[in-house]
């Protein structure tokens, strides 16, 4: 994602002023030349680059490059940081591993995109959030989210969905056109949406996807399966032995054409019988009814958790209203030392005992308490303005 001030000229732009942005690409598949090495060189002078990575940070200019051509034509893998609350992930995956059609129903708004070269399929996954939710030490969160790569490739389709989620939370606070909520049908569901892997959490966080709205979206979501035990050298090769010569010499013929992406991943897939993530179950609700569940359950989260601490606080105020008299010893033995800062623990645990009291149903009493322990320190004016400024009158 590059700002739109930043001219399409070789090496880095530094006309254009900007707080903090992080470039992450990455390799996978196959190594890049040097050939391709001296070509990404020439859209950036600083950067770090190896055979499987390129990486930027800039403080002040911006990438040169398109980011978008740069991961269709060298890499597989793109992270962009900012600190005005721009998160972005890009991944490309070979088209046999992953289908148009079937990434096509999570897209939505500009928040989820996915095209495809001749070979390959791009998926693309922002959050924006200006509020400057911005997420320190950027350069470890590409290690984090590259699983989920692999993971699609399996065909579990979780990412998918959770940048789905991403794009329905984002959507509604630019939009609050209810027929277009009510028109929007939910994608397939994925199985295990209530218990993601790590690298699938990693990217709920990096796309912000909201607690409540997950929690609702995992209610139609069956069970993860269990996973698969991986097969033995012994076993592989019993595997192995049962494949046809004609399997065999194609797969041979394949590996000795050059570097294939997912070759090994595709083979293993077959010799453990094509078991995968099962199939997703179809989305039977719209965009309006999840986010309004959401709503639902997002309000009685906090109903409850206000509860909870009126409990607290009608506990405390008990414990504190059984034991009165030791707290106005305390607050006698602060007020002696004629301290600033014993003022203030006086006053504070005053504030305090003056609610135990009316919870009680005693105010009458610490009224008249306080009323004697004002006319006792009349001469102290740092303590008297104290407690005019609480209303400890």
């Amino acid at each position: 994602m590059r700002s739109p001030s930043a001219p399409a000229r070789g090496g880095d732009n530094v006309g254009h002023v900007s707080e903090y942005q992080y470039y992450e690409f990455q390799a996978l598949d196959r190594p890049l030349s040097r050939a391709e090495q001296e070509h990404l060189r020439a859209i950036s002078t600083r950067a770090r680059i190896t055979a499987t990575s390129f990486v930027n940070t800039y403080n002040w200019g911006d990438l040169s490059g398109d980011p978008r051509r740069m991961v269709e034509r060298y890499f597989d893998a793109h992270l962009y940081v900012t600190n005005w609350g721009t998160h972005q992930l890009m991944l490309r995956l070979p088209k046999q591993t992953l289908k148009l059609p079937t990434v096509q129903p999570y897209c939505l708004d500009h928040h989820v995109e996915v095209s495809t070269t001749r070979t390959h399929l791009l998926l693309d996954m922002t959050s924006d959030d200006e509020g400057g939710d911005w997420a320190e030490g950027a350069d470890d969160s590409l290690a984090a989210l590259i699983g989920v790569r692999d993971e699609l490739a399996t065909g579990d389709l979780r990412p998918l969905y959770l940048a789905w989620l991403s794009a329905l939370a984002a959507w509604e606070l630019e939009d609050d056109d209810e027929e277009e909520y009510q028109a929007c049908p939910e994608p397939p569901v994925p199985a295990g949406l209530g218990e993601l892997t790590a690298a699938q959490s990693a990217l709920a966080d990096f796309l912000r996807v909201d607690g409540d709205l997950l929690a609702v979206a995992a209610q139609t979501s069956p069970a993860a399966p269990k996973k698969p035990v991986r097969p033995t050298k012994k076993e592989l090769a019993l595997l192995i032995a049962a494949l046809s010569p004609k399997e065999k010499d194609a797969l041979l013929l394949r590996l000795a054409l050059g570097p294939e992406p997912g070759l090994r991943t595709g083979l293993l897939h077959r010799l453990q019988g094509g078991a995968g993530a099962p199939a997703p179950v179809t989305g039977r609700r719209c965009a309006a009814q999840l986010l309004d569940a959401a709503h639902t359950l997002r309000a009685e989260r906090r109903r409850r958790a206000e509860q909870e601490r009126a409990t607290a606080r009608a506990q405390r105020l008990t414990a504190l209203a059984s034991e009165a008299e030791s707290a106005w010893q305390q607050i006698e033995t602060h007020i002696a030392t004629k301290k600033t800062t014993a003022y203030d623990q006086a006053v504070t645990l005053l504030a305090e005992l003056r609610d135990a009291y009316a919870y009680t149903g005693r105010h009458t009493d610490f009224q008249q308490r306080l009323t004697r322990l004002r006319e006792a320190n009349r001469r102290r004016p740092g303590l008297i303005h104290r407690l005019d400024r609480r209303d400890l009158r």
